[in-house]
């Protein structure tokens, strides 16, 4: 097996035991060793290339254990501090990886809960670990281009030169993309005011940014839906995915048209499909791909809700959308054997991203009937 093939595999355990696992001990036991030895490839059982429970004391203090020391060539490379599934991870609660940084010959250590990972160096200063990661990433939400990166790190292909020389750019890139996220889902007052200044030609008020927020927030995330529907070109071979047959924009008044005005793509006279329910769609395809071919998840627009289903079926129902609403959004989620659903509200429709694993299990759940 290939290390992504690894890496997903691992990746599908936790997606389907973390809600079983109750400790610590249990988390080390079911991801983090099958990560250090399945994924790495490090002999979990050899006590020259793992120590669990790896103790070095460190001036006053005596027996403090780290929970795994990865050894390569006779020295401890990697340290690696874990935390039950679930739980947040600080750096801050990981005083042991400070101390044994310096008095060790490892330059990496990683803090994991078995699904998060962050993966620290001593780029900062020599011999101390730096208090920001350079690497981080969610087993269940993999940035496919971390995957090289982290297989650096593999006792097959390690290569501590080119990961401490990347760990500068990959911790500033990682820092970038996450205010990004940030921005896209609650835009700050800086974020409205910069795209602001480059479209309004009037004077950037509290009032004016107020009234931006929304616009700067919508055309955010429908520019995520136009990356969205590009890949998924790429992916059908060059076409645009069938997204919806035989439509045309519905006519508005002149009067009526202006920058909150919500855009229809009417089907028929009694059903009106709008951008944002489009929007939702896309999110959720593009959720669903790592489980089926993207033209297997369809759309049904209906007068009440927004149908996502698998091969067109409505026995299949991945998710239903209600975004029409004028007061709040919701969506309705399935459960397994369950075809009546559960509500879950959702401030935007990016917030569906919240149920990628229900959207997946789902999915999974119709290709194992």
């Amino acid at each position: 097996m290939g290390f992504a093939e690894s890496l997903n595999a691992l990746a599908s355990k936790v997606r389907e035991k973390k809600s079983e696992i109750e400790t610590e001990e249990a988390t080390k036991n079911a991801f983090i060793m099958p990560f250090i030895s399945s994924v790495l490839g490090y002999d979990v059982f050899d006590p020259a290339e793992v120590v669990p429970e790896f103790v070095a004391d460190v001036g006053v203090k005596k027996g403090e254990k780290i929970d795994y020391a990865v050894k390569k060539d006779g020295g401890v490379q990697i340290l690696v501090e874990c935390k039950k599934v679930g739980e947040p991870l600080n750096v801050h609660h990981a005083s042991q990886l400070f101390r044994y940084f310096a008095v060790t010959s490892a330059r990496i250590a990683v803090l994991t809960n078995g699904q998060v990972y962050q993966v620290y160096t001593d780029g900062d200063a020599p011999n101390r670990m730096d208090e920001k990661p350079f690497l981080v990433f969610d087993l269940l939400d993999m940035d496919r281009t971390l995957v090289p990166e982290l297989q650096k790190l593999s006792k097959e292909s390690f290569d501590l030169d080119s990961v401490v020389s990347a760990a500068e750019e990959l911790k500033y890139i990682g820092m970038i993309k996450r205010v990004l996220a940030g921005e896209v889902k609650e835009p700050s007052d800086e974020w409205v005011r910069f795209f602001t200044s480059r479209v309004y030609e009037g004077k950037a008020t509290q009032r004016v940014v107020d009234q931006f927020r929304g616009l700067v927030a919508k055309a955010s995330t429908q520019y995520i839906g136009d990356q969205v529907n590009d890949r998924l070109k790429n992916a059908l071979g060059g076409e645009a995915p069938a997204v919806i047959a035989d439509t045309a924009v519905a006519p508005q008044p002149e009067s009526q048209v202006g920058p909150d005005t919500e855009i229809a793509l009417e089907v028929d006279s009694d059903v009106v499909t709008t951008e944002e329910e489009l929007e939702g769609f896309n999110i959720v395809r593009a959720i669903g791909v790592s489980e089926v071919a993207p033209d297997r998840i369809v759309h049904r627009d209906a007068k009440s809700y927004f149908a996502v289903l698998l091969d067109d079926n409505n026995r299949k129902p991945i998710i239903r959308l209600h975004l029409n609403g004028k007061s709040t959004k919701f969506v309705t989620v399935f459960e397994e054997g369950d075809r009546t659903g559960v509500r879950r509200d959702i401030a935007t429709v990016v917030d569906i991203y919240q149920f990628a694993d229900q959207i997946r299990k789902t999915i999974r759940g119709y290709i194992d009937e």
